[in-house]
């Protein structure tokens, strides 16, 4: 069976959706040479091999991005048939959030990452939200099959979607092999760690809050490090961020395990999260998690980590101050989380992947 993954994001400035789309990729195709079941994965548009990822920048040279780009947006504006054209001789076509043009001979599917854009509209952009319900009409209410990256979103997607039920089925994400066990990167002094694009669902203004009412030995002891890009909505934030912690920015994708690793303890105070990829990394990584109390991050996480409410500075500073004053606790929630780090690895997403495409198919 030929499955043809969208993969427009490779050539996109891109952060979670992109890493999904990449790791996902390289472990179906190699689930399916393992199978020797004669399933051909391919990758739309036109694609062959995704050589590293990098989220800020395309994959693919600029004559090549911006004719795949081209071709995309021909897809979008004339119709299923060039789609057709395409994907000759795929059975299943996994669209991405940039298609708008379902296929007439494949079978179609979609992933479902979050529902952020329907029940948090606030956190994104007016242009973002216009986008997702527009492929929510045109792509996920017309497949013949869903994928949802936890059981958390899935339910999202059956109550605010009016997907039916059996359509859309959960298969968790994986995290990349080099997070397990990763080497730690050394600072000059213990930190905390937050990763993630700085926007206002990540929450990081609660987090700065709280941080500031901590006692000052236990800021004097422990760094705040912030990684990651600046988003949208987030100059005001960011002027904090750059005055109250060590930010680092946007760190290059080879270099992020070992700087989760070396952190004394990961928090991650968004206000919503599909599958919360930066969790996991953490948990594989060997470090304690403090984490929202929101959304999919206790099914995720599990015992795992420690929970509050994002809303709530006072009650993030007492868990912090409690686990930065624990390093026995902190041990002990690092090694749960690392034993819990297994169920997410890319192999099992991807076997569990193939599965329902054949099922589809």
């Amino acid at each position: 069976m030929r499955i043809t993954i969208d993969a427009t994001s490779a050539l996109l400035r891109s952060a979670g959706v992109k890493g999904y789309t990449y790791h996902w990729l390289r472990h179906l195709r190699q689930q399916a040479t393992a199978d020797q079941t004669g399933d051909e994965i391919r990758a739309f548009p036109l694609l062959g091999d995704w050589g590293s990822l990098d989220h800020e920048h395309s994959a693919m040279s600029l004559v090549s991005t911006l004719g795949r780009l081209a071709l995309l947006h021909s897809v979008n504006v004339l119709g299923s048939s060039i789609l057709d054209q395409v994907l000759h001789g795929t059975q299943v076509f996994h669209a991405g959030n940039l298609v708008r043009r379902a296929p007439q001979r494949a079978r179609l599917t979609a992933t479902v990452h979050d529902l952020t854009s329907w029940i948090m509209p606030e956190v994104h952009t007016q242009a973002t939200a216009r986008a997702d319900r527009s492929f929510a009409e045109r792509i996920l209410k017309q497949a013949d099959g869903l994928v949802a990256v936890s059981e958390h979103t899935r339910q999202d997607a059956i109550r605010v979607l009016g997907i039916r039920p059996e359509r859309i089925r959960t298969i968790h994400s994986g995290v990349a092999a080099e997070y397990f066990d990763a080497p730690p990167q050394r600072r000059a002094r213990p930190y905390v760690l937050f990763v993630g694009t700085i926007e206002p669902r990540k929450n990081l203004s609660t987090l700065l809050d709280a941080w500031q009412s901590l006692k000052p030995d236990a800021r004097e002891h422990f760094d705040l490090v912030i990684a990651g890009p600046e988003g949208w909505h987030s100059s005001d934030t960011m002027a904090r961020v750059r005055q109250e912690t060590n930010y680092v920015g946007y760190v290059p994708e080879a270099e992020l395990p070992g700087l989760v690793a070396g952190a004394s303890l990961f928090v991650y105070p968004s206000l919503y999260e599909g599958f919360g990829f930066p969790v996991v990394q953490a948990m594989a990584a060997n470090v304690p998690v403090l984490s929202s109390r929101t959304s999919c991050l206790p099914e995720i996480a599990g015992d795992a980590a420690v929970y509050v409410d994002p809303r709530s500075p006072s009650e993030m500073a007492i868990q912090l101050t409690r686990l930065l004053e624990s390093p026995e606790e902190r041990s002990r929630l690092a090694h749960i989380g690392r034993v819990r780090a297994e169920c997410y690895r890319w192999e099992r997403c991807a076997k569990e992947s193939l599965a329902f495409f054949r099922e589809i198919g």
